[in-house]
């Protein structure tokens, strides 16, 4: 938004806080990338989980459910013994991938950037 918009552009529910609420946790964008990228829109449980380095089984079960809930992937279950569960990407889904691309896309492009930036105290970084 330009400066000197309106103020009911800058409302808590506009397109832009929306879109940062949604990838608020950096999971979200991750499994869309890793379902996209390296797993053609669809993939099992653990699979999901070995793509992920660093996610725990309940953080990706809570990503999951939250993606779910929000429409961006669907939940199958395959009725054999032991039940086989799919994540895919929906329609939704695959919309919300062209900006992650993008942006991880940038990441990547500007790896000197990003390690110019002083670690949070909470990050992981050395």
């Amino acid at each position: 938004m330009d400066p000197g918009t309106p103020d009911d552009e800058w409302r808590e529910d506009c397109a832009p806080r929306r879109v940062l609420e949604l990838f608020a946790t950096k999971w979200t964008s991750m499994v869309l990338h890793t379902l996209h990228a390296r797993h053609g829109g669809a993939a099992r449980t653990g699979v999901l989980l070995r793509s992920l380095p660093g996610i725990s089984k309940k953080m990706l079960t809570q990503t999951v459910r939250d993606m779910e809930a929000s429409g961006l992937i669907d939940r199958h279950v395959a009725s054999v013994m032991p039940p086989v569960v799919e994540y895919r990407l929906t329609d939704l889904g695959r919309r919300f991938v062209e900006p992650v691309e993008l942006l991880y896309g940038w990441g990547r492009a500007n790896a000197d950037a990003l390690d110019a930036l002083r670690p949070r105290a909470t990050s992981r970084r050395g």
